[in-house]
């Protein structure tokens, strides 16, 4: 089998290992496993200038290729272009969107430094996924150096309709960069209508045709063992026994204005201010942990949630109960395992998700005889798989309030019914079968060949066209 050349923005750091990876190194964990594989990209750090020759770790099958950005072009492709152009418009948010020349330029400056870098580290017989929207770009700069390998994307992030895209300046680059690809991979139906239908008004119908749905999974039963593991821990217990009986709502996300954490702190006290029967019998933990918080609109919706739960919690708390608790810094994965499986109810309401894992982790977490409710927007891409969940308009605070209300007052068997449902389409669409699917669309079956056929045969999504075959 051929070599497995991952390219992202970020390189994980090999000394992480399971629970404290990130989240795309435990997607990758599977694909990684199988076979040798090189991992290139950022390394994080920042230097007088891009660097060009990468730093080499090897751990395992795995070689780790990465380099320090120049701190001006930190600012342009990292801080401008990627996440103060691209991330809001691909979040349907095109009016807070900030586009300048000089970004795009580092944008482009960047994808071609990385190619320019990579190509040298390249076999003939590579095959090469490029991951999301940072590098847009970087198949196109590869095709330009002569690289002729497999070159397959995937966006994790929601893609919008073509008019939102279109008022991206240079969105025209970026798709026609595009068509350099073989396969191009996206987690829902929407978001391939959208993106197919952007390439076709640019000209690129027969990239329109490669693009395929593959939505993202979780390791399911690692993490419901690493629930059950958790459960009994010393945190858990003080979080527990500090709830003197009473249920737990539970929110994890980073701090970001796609999350919906103004709307969900608001729905939260529109429950207790028209369902007065749960006051001071439901308490809602937020964790979300401080993103960005060098970026003004960051600091901004910070301000804006510590305003909102401080006035909530002073007009309802009592002196032994507080209805809120709310978390702005990390924590760790397994003990968000654990309060996960503790929690009644699983409040997850992003405006705008590509998938949104937390949803699918809080299903794997939960206990089979006593499960708890998941109350879920609309609008994260795990909605159209978790058909258990009650699913709310995450910018209708009142809705968000009545979920809540069903979900605490559901009877045992409609919650273990609903709870069934998702967590078979959780152990369906895992992150080893989002893998092998995508790879397969893009090597051809070869790909797939393992011990976990049947996963990978149970895998959701169309498969994209290969582009040598269209």
């Amino acid at each position: 089998m051929s070599r497995l050349v991952i390219v992202a923005n970020r390189v994980p750091d090999p000394r992480e290992r399971g629970a404290s990876a990130g989240g795309l190194a435990v997607a990758l964990k599977d694909a990684l496993a199988r076979r040798d594989s090189l991992w290139f990209g950022w390394s994080g750090g920042t230097a007088p200038e891009t660097g060009t020759e990468p730093r080499l770790l090897r751990k395992g099958r795995t070689t780790y290729a990465t380099l320090d950005l120049g701190e001006e072009d930190y600012r342009h492709y990292y801080q401008g272009f990627s996440n103060a152009a691209l991330w809001p418009v691909l979040h349907y948010r095109l009016g807070i969107a900030r586009f300048s020349r000089e970004d795009w330029l580092g944008y482009r400056r960047v994808n071609a430094a990385f190619a320019a870098s990579l190509a040298p580290m390249l076999r003939d017989d590579d095959t090469i996924w490029v991951h999301d929207f940072h590098l847009f770009l970087m198949a196109a700069e590869l095709r330009a150096l002569g690289c002729r390998q497999k070159i397959g994307f995937f966006l994790h992030v929601p893609f919008p309709p073509r008019q939102v895209f279109m008022g991206l300046p240079n969105a025209e680059p970026v798709l026609l960069a595009m068509a350099a690809l073989d396969t191009i991979g996206v987690q829902t139906a929407d978001d391939a209508e959208n993106l197919r239908g952007a390439l076709q008004a640019v000209g690129k119908p027969e990239a329109a045709e490669r693009v395929g749905v593959f939505p993202v999974g979780i390791d399911s039963g690692g993490f419901a063992n690493l629930a059950a593991r958790r459960f009994r821990t010393r945190e858990v217990e003080m979080l527990r026994a500090s709830l003197v009986n009473r249920a737990l709502a539970i929110g994890v996300d980073r701090l970001d204005y796609t999350k919906g954490l103004p709307q969900r702190i608001a729905g939260f006290g529109k429950l207790l201010e028209r369902f007065p029967q749960h006051l001071s019998k439901i308490t809602f933990l937020q964790v979300a942990p401080v993103s960005r918080g060098d970026v003004a609109t960051y600091r901004a919706l910070r301000r804006e949630l510590d305003e909102a739960v401080g006035r909530i919690n002073g007009q309802y708390a009592e002196p032994d109960w507080a209805p809120i608790r709310y978390i702005t810094r990390a924590v760790a994965r397994p003990t968000l395992a654990g309060y996960m499986r503790l929690a009644r109810i699983g409040l997850v309401t992003p405006l705008r998700d590509g998938m949104n894992l937390v949803a699918k982790e809080y299903v794997a977490a939960q206990d089979p005889e006593d499960p708890g409710v998941l109350v879920l927007s609309h609008f994260a891409g795990a909605s159209s798989e978790l058909e258990g969940a009650l699913l709310v308009n995450p910018l209708d605070p009142d809705d968000i309030a009545e979920a809540l209300d069903v979900a605490l007052t559901m009877p045992a068997d409609e919650r273990l019914a609903r709870w069934k449902t998702m967590d078979a389409a959780v152990r369906t669409t895992t992150a080893a079968a989002w893998a092998r699917s995508f790879l397969t669309a893009l090597e051809g079956e070869a790909a797939a060949a393992s011990p976990s056929k049947a996963e990978s045969r149970r895998a959701t999504g169309r498969r994209g066209t290969s582009r040598r075959a269209a």
